[in-house]
């Protein structure tokens, strides 16, 4: 970044060089028993960089909530130096945990407040927030010698054609797991989680009347008086294979297009899935409001979906992949399980 040359900057470089590779004090077990460095380096891929770690991190640094929550689900919160980013609140199981965690940036974390907060590892769930404007490239974060960890799912490229974005997920879990010495705990999260995916799977939909899968359409915000859908890039596509649906925008290759009202209604689908964002605070957000202009709409209300009420409510940060997605994955086998049975 622009002020590298400043002392205090060049000394956090050293001390991240050292955190990051390891650098042993005198006396050192290993290096009085001759052990190799590379005996006990843990190594992993990450978004197509290779990371390794000669101890497990101490000071880490989440830009996320998606990343925050991952590590209090693994019980890594002693080994965080910050979180950054709480788009909205934090689950009650993960509440006492966070706590003991600094908040280095309500919002999106600038270069100055990652290194203001000295980690020894970055993580992020998506590339764009390793940017020069925001936390700094992987790039400049490397030159620091500070390893920089993005999620699986936004790096699909990287990983054998067709891996499913759980599947994705569940590598994350266990490449994290792997870094800071709980491949256990890590183990266990990616048993429940699939667990959890095959009951939803179990649970699919029959076909329609017509003979085919039934179609949904996720509603996660209106902005502008515009409404923002699931496209086919996004984990909703994915969700609605499972459960054995189809995502009516499939045809749109974003994650979350915005789209026209007259699109939604010439789709019809067989349900809708509503985003709830209330927390988030902005116009449109609650499900309630979203409700209320669904049966507004002179168009969208006569849709037999809403008519007839097939709509399931789900967090609508649980639609975007994280430790959080298998529960809206639950709600939304279970709510076209039983609004299925009503048509």
């Amino acid at each position: 970044m622009r002020h590298r040359n400043r002392p205090a900057v060049a000394a956090l470089a050293i001390a991240l060089t050292c955190a990051a590779a390891g650098c042993s004090p005198a006396g050192n077990t290993a290096a009085k028993s001759g052990e190799s460095a590379a005996s006990t380096t843990t190594v992993i891929s990450s978004c197509g960089r290779q990371l390794a770690f000669a101890q497990p991190p101490t000071r880490a640094l989440t830009l996320d909530q998606t990343s925050t929550e991952t590590l209090l689900e693994l019980g890594v919160q002693d080994r965080m130096t910050g979180t950054a980013n709480l788009k909205t609140k934090i689950p009650a199981r993960y509440q006492d945990a966070y706590r003991t965690v600094p908040v280095v940036a309500p919002k999106i974390a600038t270069g100055e407040q990652v290194r203001a907060a000295t980690p020894d590892f970055v993580v992020a769930s998506s590339t764009d927030l390793y940017t020069k404007d925001r936390a700094g490239t992987r790039e400049e974060l490397a030159a620091l010698r500070l390893p920089t960890f993005v999620s699986a799912v936004d790096c699909p490229q990287h990983s054998a054609r067709g891996t499913t974005p759980f599947e994705l997920l569940f590598s994350d879990y266990e490449k994290l797991g792997k870094v800071f010495g709980v491949d256990e705990r890590a183990a266990r999260l990616v048993a429940q989680q699939r667990a959890a995916v095959a009951a939803a799977g179990a649970s699919a939909s029959t076909t329609t009347p017509r003979g085919t899968p039934p179609t949904v359409v996720y509603l996660y915000s209106i902005f502008n008086g515009m409404p923002y859908v699931a496209g086919r890039t996004g984990l909703p596509s994915e969700i609605s294979r499972i459960v054995g649906a189809k995502n009516a925008f499939d045809d749109v290759n974003e994650d979350w297009p915005e789209v026209s009202w007259e699109e939604v209604a010439q789709r019809n689908p067989d349900f809708l899935v509503i985003g709830d964002l209330s927390e988030r605070g902005r116009p449109g957000d609650s499900a309630t409001e979203k409700r209320a202009i669904l049966a507004k709409d002179p168009a969208i209300s006569r849709l037999p979906a809403v008519r007839d009420h097939r709509i399931i409510e789900v967090p609508g940060i649980e639609l975007d992949p994280s430790v959080r997605s298998v529960h809206a994955l639950a709600l939304v086998a279970a709510g076209m399980k039983h609004l299925g049975h009503a048509r």
